[in-house]
C-alpha cells in the first residue's frame, strides 16, 4: 500500500508539472465531523481555523493557503482513511489536519506515514495517536497529560483518599487511570472506583454508592454534552457537594453549557483543563473578543484553540521552511517550536512531537454574578507521561 500510494503521489506531482516546493499553493486537507453527533465541536474546531486565517491572512512564505474540507460524519475510521487518501491522491494536499476524533486520527495517521505528509492533530487526545506517523504533531492535549498532572496536584494539596467514577470507554478509562496512578504515586489511596455507561447513564445508583462511602474526595470523568449537568444534578440531590466532599474532574464537567444548566450546584468544583476562556491576559482577551465577533457571540473552547494553534504551527513551520511543504521539512521545522498561545505558553516536544503546555487548575466561583471557572493554580510544562 505504501509503495502504491507513494507512486500515485509522485505521478500526480509529475503531472502537475513540479514538486510541492515549486507550487504556488499549499493545500491543507481538513477531515472533520461536520455532520452527525459531533457536528458542534467540529464547528468550533473549524471556527478556530477560520479565525486564524482571518487574522493572519491566507498567504505565508509566498504561498497561498487553500483549505479543502471533508466531512467524515462521526466516528468512521474507514471513511476517514478513504477521505485522506482522496485528499492526497486526487486533491494533491500537502498537509492533513483537523482530526477531531481518536479512531479517525489513527486512520489518517496511517495515510500520513505512507504518503509522508505533515499532519496536525487539532483535537484527538489519546496518547498513542502521535506514534502512528513520524510526520505528525499535536496541538490539542492528551488525556494522560491533563490527568497525570491533576492527580499529582490533588495529592500535593493534601487530599489522602479519593473515590473515582469515569465513563466506561477509552477516554474515560485512560483519564481515570492516569489520575489514579499519579495520585497513588504521591501517597494517595483510591477507596472506590466505578465506571458509568457511555450512553444515557442513570447516575443515581453510582452517586448513592459515593454518598454511602462518604469519601474525602471524588474524581469524576464524563464526556461533554448532556452528561455533566445530569451528573451535577444527581450529586446535588444526594448531598455529594463541595460543601462535604471535594469534587475534582476534567474540564468537561464544568464547561460553559454545563454551568448554565447546573447553576450554583457547581460552585466549589475543581477541574483541570488546558484552556480557560476567562484567563485574563491581553492575548486571550483579544482572541476571545475576535472569536465572539466572528461566531455570533459564542465563546471559543478547547476545539477552537486546538485548531487555532494548529494553524499557527502550520504557518510558522512554513515560514521556517521558506514554503517547502514536504512532510520531512515541515515536521523538522515543527519539532521544538514554542510560542505564546491564548491558552498560555506551549511547545512541540522535539522528541515526541506532542504538545507541552500549562494545565490550568480551576475552581467554579461566582464571576459577574454567575458560576464560572476561575484559575486558582497551574502546572507548568506538562507532558504526556506515557511517551
Amino acid at each position: 500500500m505504501k509503495n502504491t500510494l507513494m507512486t500515485i503521489c509522485a505521478l500526480a506531482l509529475s503531472l502537475a508539472g513540479g514538486t510541492a516546493l515549486a507550487q504556488e499553493t499549499v493545500k491543507i486537507g481538513v477531515i472533520n465531523a461536520y455532520s452527525g453527533q459531533f457536528a458542534d465541536p467540529a464547528a468550533q474546531l473549524d471556527a478556530g481555523i477560520k479565525l486564524y486565517m482571518q487574522i493572519h491572512g491566507d498567504e505565508v512564505a509566498g504561498k497561498k493557503i487553500e483549505i479543502i474540507r471533508k466531512d467524515v460524519g462521526g466516528i468512521a475510521p474507514d471513511v476517514a482513511k478513504r477521505l485522506a487518501e482522496e485528499l492526497v491522491v486526487r486533491d494533491g494536499v500537502d498537509i492533513l489536519a483537523g482530526n477531531l476524533l481518536t479512531p479517525n486520527a489513527l486512520a489518517v495517521g496511517a495515510v500520513s506515514e505512507e504518503a509522508e505528509k505533515f499532519m496536525v492533530v487539532m483535537n484527538a487526545a489519546t496518547s498513542i495517536i502521535i506514534k502512528k506517523s513520524p510526520y505528525m504533531a499535536r496541538t490539542s492535549l492528551t488525556a494522560a497529560q491533563l490527568n497525570h498532572a491533576f492527580g499529582e496536584w490533588v495529592a500535593d494539596n493534601g487530599v489522602k483518599e479519593v473515590y473515582t467514577m469515569v465513563t466506561d470507554y477509552g477516554p474515560g478509562i485512560g483519564s481515570g487511570a492516569a489520575f489514579e496512578a499519579a495520585f497513588v504515586a504521591k501517597g494517595g489511596k483510591v477507596v472506590g472506583a466505578d465506571r458509568t455507561p457511555v450512553v444515557n447513564p442513570d447516575f443515581s445508583p453510582f452517586v448513592q454508592r459515593i454518598a454511602d462511602a462518604k469519601p474525602e474526595a471524588l474524581y469524576a470523568w464524563v464526556p461533554g454534552g448532556t452528561q455533566p449537568p445530569a451528573l451535577g444534578k444527581a450529586l446535588a440531590e444526594r448531598g455529594v457537594t463541595p460543601a462535604n466532599t471535594k469534587i475534582y474532574a476534567q474540564g468537561e464537567l464544568t464547561d460553559d453549557a454545563a454551568l448554565e444548566a447546573m447553576g450554583d450546584v457547581a460552585l466549589g468544583i475543581v477541574t483541570a483543563y488546558h484552556y480557560n476562556v476567562h484567563r485574563d491576559t491581553p492575548l486571550n482577551n483579544e482572541f476571545v473578543a475576535a472569536f465572539k465577533a466572528a461566531n455570533d457571540g459564542r465563546d471559543p473552547d478547547i476545539y477552537s484553540i486546538g485548531a487555532y494553534d494548529g494553524m499557527h504551527l502550520i504557518y510558522e513551520a512554513l515560514k521556517k521552511t521558506n514554503g517547502d511543504a514536504s512532510g520531512p521539512a515541515l515536521i523538522a521545522a515543527a519539532k521544538g517550536m514554542a510560542w505564546d498561545s491564548p491558552r498560555g505558553p506551549m511547545s512541540i516536544d522535539p522528541e515526541t512531537r506532542d504538545v507541552v503546555q500549562t494545565v490550568w487548575i480551576r475552581e467554579v466561583q461566582k464571576l459577574d454574578g454567575k458560576p464560572a471557572n476561575v484559575i486558582i493554580d497551574q502546572v507548568d510544562n506538562a507532558k504526556d507521561p506515557t511517551h
